[in-house]
Formats: structure tokens, C-alpha cells, sequence
């Protein structure tokens, strides 16, 4: 009789069912708590009660007691900046979980297909060209589509482990753009557009409006769904290609699928906010210590904690200086500490 083999992104495999349904209700409670704390805070606070009473009011008839002010400053400033925070904390958690099940890779992040980069080079080109914020973060998006796109096609027509092959051509092709990047960089408006590039690749929620919502609502949902939908056949490509494939499971065919969907969420991310590392990276392997390796219970575990995580940052760039810290600056410095920590506390178990 043939040994199973081991996931190589969950050693330890435990079960967990109950104790993983409670957790998720519990980290959903907890995000809705945050969630509910963030429309609070900023430098013009509002009270509890206005902010119940502005949200109720898109569904009942109340006789507004808030100001026009705060009105403004909720609806177009801090209300689609909270929601962006979840959306994009829940997308780039949820691809860094698809990527590392579905590359059987427990260091792979959702920028290693070259999405980021891609998006970064996009961005850079439209601000050269003096586009606005909408197009900005449109071709961001598109440069990010055709990236994924390019890697897939060269991985397709080498020859070897496909697995293997997908990530070497991620790495190339990122290089690639990323030196596209520093060339924009290059002969950019000392003044004016190289700031710009700059400060949009460190990553950053404060330029947050309700049409950024609009643009990447669709693409998030559609690639959300498909991940949610696949997240129990991820459990088969963690087991390897060939018993995936002895339990009528088109590996091929599924990691396309599944690379298509997390590409999505990821561009749509990066196209709005800039490039925030190390969510989708650190994320995932904080909820497999909290709720084991099931991708039944593992993805929504990792949207759930992502977006809480993203929103308490984004919360913490607001409040700590009296200028906003990107976003992703802040991320590296509490993703870098807290994955060195969980490499060594892996090697003392061992």
C-alpha cells in the first residue's frame, strides 16, 4: 500500500470541524465589530448613534440629526474606504490561500504569477500619460490581466512540471515588468509624476471613493464566487497532480480555473489600492494555525481574517501620525516579523 503524501502547506493536519464553525462565526463577529469601530474613528470622529442612524437611513425614513458635514464625510470619504479595506484584505487573503493549495507551496503570495507588477507598470504608464484616478487604476488592472495572461501561455508551451514551469515564468516575466517600472521611474517628471508612481506603488487607501467600489465590485464577486465554489477540489491538488487525477480531477484544467479567478481578485485589488504585500502571504498560514487545513473552512477563514486585518492597518495609518502612512509599508512591517516568527516556531517544533 502506497503512503499518502504529506500536504506540503499543512504539515500537521488536524480535525477541527466544530471548533472551525465556531471560529468562523466568531471571526465574523469580530469583523463587523471592527467594521462597525472604523466608520468611528479618523480625524473627524462620529458618534455611534449618527453613524447607525446615516446607515439606517439609506433603508428607512429618519429625520437626519447629523450634519451635512458628516454626511459627506461618511458617505464619500470613510464609507468606501472601510468597505474597500474588507474587499481587498478578503481578495488578496483568499488568492495567497488558492495560490499556496493550488502550487502546493506554503511561500507562494498572489503577486507570484507577476499581477503586481504588472499592475504597477500599467499605473506608472497612465500617470506618465497624465491619466486620472479612474484611469489610472484601469490600466492597472488590465496590465495585471495580461501579465497572468502571458505567464500562463509561456508555461503552457514549455515543457516539464507545469507546476514548476508557471512559477519560473511568474518570476521572469515579473522581472521583467518590474524593470519596465523603474524605467518609467526613469523619465518621469522629477516633480510631479515620479511622487506619484512612488506613492502609488507603496500602496495606499486614502484616494478610497465609491467608484472604485463601482469598478472592482464585479470582477471580486465573480472571482470570490469561483474560488468558494472550487475551495473543496483544492484539497485534491494539495495531495499532488497524480492523485488528484487517479479521483477524476482534470488538475490542468482546475488550475487554470483557479489561477483565472484568484488573478481576478488580485488585479482588482491592486488596481484600486497600489501593491500591498504580505496579506496574502501571512494571512493564509494564521488561519490554518487557527482552523487546520480544510480549504472547506481554510478560504473563508482567510477572507474573513483578511479583511479584518487590512481594515485594522488601514485604521492604525490613519490614527498613528498626522499624515497617513501607506498602507503598505505598514504591512511589511507587521507581515515580515510575524512570518520570520512563524518559520522559527515551525523549526523548534520539528
Amino acid at each position: 500500500m502506497s503512503e499518502k503524501r504529506e500536504d506540503i502547506t499543512c504539515p500537521r493536519k488536524t480535525r477541527r470541524g466544530h471548533r472551525a464553525d465556531i471560529i468562523l462565526v466568531c471571526l465574523a463577529v469580530v469583523l463587523v465589530v471592527l467594521g462597525l469601530l472604523s466608520f468611528l474613528v479618523g480625524r473627524y470622529p462620529i458618534s455611534p448613534d449618527k453613524v447607525v442612524g446615516m446607515l439606517a437611513g439609506n433603508v428607512f425614513p429618519i429625520d437626519p440629526f447629523w450634519t451635512e458635514r458628516e454626511a459627506t464625510i461618511f458617505f464619500n470619504v470613510r464609507l468606501p474606504r472601510v468597505v474597500l479595506a474588507m474587499l481587498v484584505g478578503c481578495c488578496l487573503a483568499t488568492a495567497g490561500a488558492a495560490y499556496q493549495g493550488t502550487f502546493q507551496n506554503p511561500l507562494v503570495s498572489p503577486d507570484i504569477l507577476g499581477a503586481s507588477q504588472g499592475a504597477a507598470l500599467g499605473a506608472a504608464v497612465a500617470i506618465l500619460l497624465g491619466f486620472a484616478s479612474f484611469g489610472v487604476s484601469l490600466l492597472a488592472f488590465g496590465f495585471a490581466i495580461i501579465t497572468v495572461v502571458i505567464v500562463v501561455v509561456v508555461a503552457q508551451a514549455a515543457r516539464g512540471n507545469q507546476v514548476l514551469t508557471v512559477v519560473l515564468a511568474g518570476v521572469m516575466v515579473s522581472s521583467l515588468f518590474s524593470a519596465g517600472v523603474s524605467f518609467t521611474k526613469l523619465v518621469a517628471d522629477p516633480t510631479d509624476q515620479l511622487p506619484a508612481i512612488t506613492y502609488w506603488l507603496m500602496g495606499s487607501l486614502t484616494s478610497a471613493k465609491p467608484s472604485d467600489i463601482s469598478m472592482v465590485a464585479a470582477p471580486m464577486a465573480i472571482g470570490l464566487a469561483v474560488l468558494l465554489a472550487l475551495r473543496w477540489r483544492i484539497n485534491l491538488l494539495t495531495m499532488g497532480d497524480d492523485e488528484a487525477s487517479t479521483m477524476g480531477v482534470n488538475t490542468k484544467r482546475l488550475r487554470l480555473v483557479i489561477i483565472i479567478a484568484a488573478t481576478l481578485i488580485t488585479a482588482a485589488s491592486v488596481a484600486v489600492t497600489g501593491i500591498i504585500g504580505w496579506v496574502g502571504l501571512v494571512i493564509p498560514h494564521l488561519a490554518r494555525m487557527l482552523i487546520g487545513c480544510d480549504y472547506r473552512k481554510l478560504l473563508p477563514a482567510s477572507m474573513l481574517m483578511g479583511a479584518g486585518f487590512l481594515l485594522l492597518v488601514d485604521d492604525v495609518s490613519r490614527l498613528v501620525t498626522t499624515s497617513e502612512i501607506p498602507i503598505g509599508i505598514l504591512t511589511a512591517f507587521i507581515g515580515a516579523p510575524f512570518f520570520l516568527y512563524l518559520i522559527t516556531r515551525e523549526g523548534r517544533r520539528k
